[in-house]
């Protein structure tokens, strides 16, 4: 059980695994905690997840240094782009990222941004050396804990979809996104026939590539 003077855990942290030990209690009202955990925590939040196509591939072909190199210059390049469309950067795991966005047409947005900016790199790139993105978005009410993690439906989905459904230079979407995007210039809808967990509608977003 978390206590409030562990020292490995913040203050958000402390307070939610804190009440979700309540909730194991015999007996106790598991609808009114869950009540204030969302209070607490619940707030609306679009959830973006990149990753790089052919991780385990490319490390096997080239070695894990080589990979590193492509982990750090997709950091060196998305990043700020990341920064100029007001997304956090919640979390980096081996190549993939978890960014917020206050809104979803923002997360789209940036999304299209990332993709042509790989897309005009790869342009001059060796096939071992391009910076294959994957992108997947969800939009909805979520548990966010501080800075140090999100829980959600919609975090679930834009998850299999960026992480393990997108294909190099997809932008997938769950049906919350694309109905928060409804009149977003510029783009169309192809709607996919892969249920994912948290969303059994979702898109794949046919945007202009990078010339």
């Amino acid at each position: 059980m978390a206590s409030e003077h562990d020292g490995r855990l913040k203050g958000s942290e402390v307070r939610l695994w804190a009440l979700v030990e309540e909730r194991t209690r015999p007996g106790v009202d598991t609808r009114l905690i869950d009540e204030r955990i969302w209070d607490l925590f619940g707030e609306e939040w679009a959830i973006m997840f990149t990753d790089l196509s052919g991780f385990s591939r490319q490390v096997a072909a080239f070695g894990i240094i080589h990979f590193l190199q492509i982990i750090h210059e997709k950091k060196r390049l998305l990043l700020p782009i990341v920064a100029a469309h007001d997304g956090i950067l919640i979390k980096v795991e081996a190549d993939s990222f978890l960014i917020l966005f206050k809104r979803a047409a923002k997360a789209l947005t940036c999304a299209i941004a990332m993709q042509h900016a790989t897309q005009q790199l790869n342009a001059r790139r060796l096939p071992e050396e391009k910076v294959l993105l994957c992108v997947g978005i969800g939009v909805g009410r979520i548990l966010r804990i501080g800075a140090a993690d999100v829980f959600g439906q919609e975090v679930n989905a834009a998850s299999k979809l960026g992480e393990d459904t997108a294909q190099p230079n997809e932008i997938l979407v769950t049906e919350a996104v694309r109905h928060a995007c409804d009149g977003f210039a510029g783009v169309s809808w192809h709607a996919l026939e892969t249920p994912v967990p948290g969303s059994e509608r979702n898109f794949r977003v046919e945007y202009p590539f990078a010339v």
